[in-house]
Formats: structure tokens, C-alpha cells, sequence
């Protein structure tokens, strides 16, 4: 029965521990400016079809500073890399340089599937989103709504609860959401430094949201 007691008291201290952890990890992304030092890595996640297109025309509001870029796409998604590639070209074209370079892990979700078997996918996906997020090391995660999004956002969550680095994340919820959010929307609020909607009525339903009026 001792051992039971300390069991569970040592797992609770843990649980606790984390959510402490992770609280100032969020806490602290107002403070985390990291194109003060330089580049800034960027990881883009890009979803198939309108996702994909959106999160491209905010990538051409960002500067050459944002380098290198990593896009992460869906293993299945057989259109984001041939679009990914026309933007890149067409910035050569007008003489601007920079790097990227695009990788794919399993889908964390597929268009109506079952939520219980959602929480299994996305579980794999997690499994391939923490060595890459990991080995890439980026200063930001930028993403619009993608199922994809989740686990590498709790990825780099992961590397600020170890203390390896502090990884800003900015979400941004797709035009298409007018009166509700997404449902990694509604799981990425939570969690993210910046988190912009593009309808004023989802800044009165979620008052952390940043509203810029539409920005892509």
C-alpha cells in the first residue's frame, strides 16, 4: 500500500511539474524574439488544397530573413509539393535567395475520419513529428489548420518543456473560419504564442486571439 502511495504521489509531482513547465514555456513567447539574433528557421505546415494556398500567400508577405524554410507536408498530399516548389522558383526569379527544403510524415487525419481512430493517427504522426522537429531545431513553427500541425506544434511544445530551445508558434486560422474555429483551432489556441483569426467575430468568442482584419 506504501508503494502505491509513493507511486501515485511521485506521478502527480511529475504531472505537476510539466504543467508548471509548460505554462512558463507559453508564457514566455512574448519575450522570445528570435530575428534579433539573425535568421529565423522557419517550419511552414502545409495542408492540401486551400490550406496550402493560404499559408503560401503568407509566406510572400515574409522577408528573406525567414531562412532556411522547412515545409512539412502529409505523406498523401500530392499537390502542396509541386506548389511549394513554384513559389520557391518564382523568388529565385525575382533575384531573392534563400533555402528550403520540404518533408513529409503521415497524415495526422484524413477527411472524415473517425475521431477515434483520429487520436491513433495522430499519435503515428507524432511518433515521425518529434526526431524531425528535433533534428531541425526551428526557431518557429508556422501553421493555418492542418491536422498535420498538431503534433509538430506539441513537438516543438516537446523541446521548450526539455529546455533544448524556446520554438515560437504562430497559428493562423484559415479565411474559410468565420463564426467557429477549426478543430486544431480549438486545440492550438491553447498552446500558441500568437494566434491570429481573420474575423472579427472569432476575436469576441476568443478574446487571446489576435484579429489584423484578413491578412491572406
Amino acid at each position: 500500500m506504501a508503494l502505491l502511495l509513493g507511486l501515485f504521489t511521485g506521478l502527480c509531482f511529475t504531472v505537476i511539474c510539466v504543467i508548471v513547465r509548460l505554462l512558463i514555456v507559453i508564457r514566455c513567447g512574448s519575450k522570445c524574439k528570435p530575428g534579433e539574433k539573425g535568421p529565423v528557421c522557419v517550419l511552414v505546415v502545409a495542408g492540401s488544397g486551400g490550406h496550402t494556398t493560404e499559408i503560401l500567400r503568407l509566406m510572400e508577405s515574409l522577408s528573406q530573413s525567414y531562412s532556411p524554410r522547412h515545409y512539412i507536408i502529409a505523406d498523401t498530399d500530392k499537390m502542396s509539393e509541386d506548389k511549394i516548389r513554384t513559389f520557391e522558383n518564382s523568388k529565385k526569379d525575382t533575384g531573392s535567395k534563400g533555402q528550403f527544403t520540404i518533408q513529409r510524415i503521415p497524415r495526422s487525419r484524413e477527411v472524415r475520419q473517425s475521431w477515434s481512430s483520429s487520436v491513433v493517427t495522430t499519435l503515428n504522426a507524432l511518433l515521425y513529428a518529434i526526431p524531425l522537429v528535433f533534428r531541425l531545431r526551428p526557431d518557429m513553427v508556422l501553421c493555418n489548420g492542418p491536422g498535420t500541425c498538431v503534433p509538430l506544434c506539441t513537438a516543438g511544445l516537446l523541446l521548450g518543456l526539455l529546455g533544448l530551445k524556446k520554438v515560437l508558434i504562430v497559428y493562423v486560422e484559415s479565411i474559410c473560419r468565420v463564426e467557429s474555429l477549426s478543430l486544431s483551432g480549438k486545440i492550438l489556441y491553447h498552446f500558441s504564442d500568437y494566434f491570429f483569426v481573420q474575423w472579427s467575430t472569432l476575436k469576441d468568442k476568443y478574446p487571446k486571439s489576435i484579429y489584423l482584419g484578413r491578412i491572406v
